[in-house]
């Protein structure tokens, strides 16, 4: 089936993540130790060996849900550790403090990172935009910052290429207004080798998704969904309908792989390259 839409999500789909990602831990560990007064650096390897030996054990949690798996990329990964370092130490105990807190470490060290991109990245992208079809990132990063990034790998035609920052794909909710289509969605989703189960029913991504619909006259069905996070980027999406590319690195957890086997209309890969062969184009 051909495509109408193609949506992508930035961080470690474009990117080599864990490549950009040491300058970005770095600003963060100083940021913690200016507002702690203290160095947690022994605390903070404890805590990541802990969630590299066992990445299915350890979440994000945001608004009491975990939503993403802790050791996807080093944005994820730093906010699991500090709220494993927070509850030992016994600090900001009120969520809302700790989640605002938290926020502010990411957002003030996004751009800090190293821009490191997959290889194929631009071959990718301008095949896509190519293509004549809409072509759209979008990315819980900031629209802004992820700009500049894109900017730096210079696709042809990029103004075609537009960008949704700050998507929320991370916040349990429901859609508004509701319709059907969201109303359909079962709450949770469960996978092989995962204790928890994977949350569908995401209001503020789904709004991004129907209003891109809505401006590009498809829908789901004739949506290809390309990320490396299977359940923020992918999970959703597939159960909605559209076809999803999981494009896998060296911390892709063995779950999202099985996840990723057992669904309609999805496929995962190592590199970027082969969402092309699913775009059919």
């Amino acid at each position: 089936m051909p495509f109408d839409l193609f949506i992508l999500d930035f961080d470690g789909t474009f990117t080599d993540v864990e490549e950009e990602g040491g300058p970005f831990v770095e600003a963060y560990q100083a940021d913690v130790r200016a507002l702690l007064g203290v160095d947690v650096s022994r605390e903070w390897d404890a805590a990541e060996a802990k969630v590299r030996e066992a990445p299915e054990l350890f979440g994000w949690t945001f608004d009491g849900h975990v939503v993403a798996p802790g050791n996807a990329d080093p944005y994820l990964r730093a906010t699991v550790i500090m709220n494993m370092v927070f509850d030992a130490r016994g600090l900001y105990p009120n969520a809302d403090e700790r989640t605002a807190v938290l926020q502010r470490l990411y957002f003030d060290n996004y751009e800090k990172a190293a821009t490191v991109f997959r290889p194929e990245a631009r071959a990718v992208v301008d095949a896509l935009v190519a293509s004549g079809k809409p072509v759209c990132v979008v990315t819980n990063s900031a629209t802004g910052a992820v700009a500049k990034k894109i900017d730096e790998l210079a696709p042809k035609d990029r103004a075609k290429l537009t960008i949704e920052g700050n998507a929320e794909k991370y916040l349990v909710a429901e859609a508004r207004p509701m319709d059907e289509r969201f109303d359909a969605l079962a709450k949770e989703y469960a996978v092989e080798g995962l204790p928890r189960p994977v949350y569908l029913r995401r209001g503020r991504y789904y709004e991004v998704l129907r209003r891109l619909w809505n401006e590009h006259g498809t829908g789901p069905e004739n949506t290809l969904v390309v990320g490396d996070i299977f359940e923020l980027d992918l999970a959703m999406p597939a159960a909605l309908g559209c076809a999803v590319h999981l494009v896998t690195g060296q911390d892709t957890a063995a779950y999202e792989r099985t996840a990723m086997a057992t669904l309609p209309r999805a496929a995962f890969s190592d590199g970027l390259g082969a969402a092309l062969e699913r775009a059919e184009l």
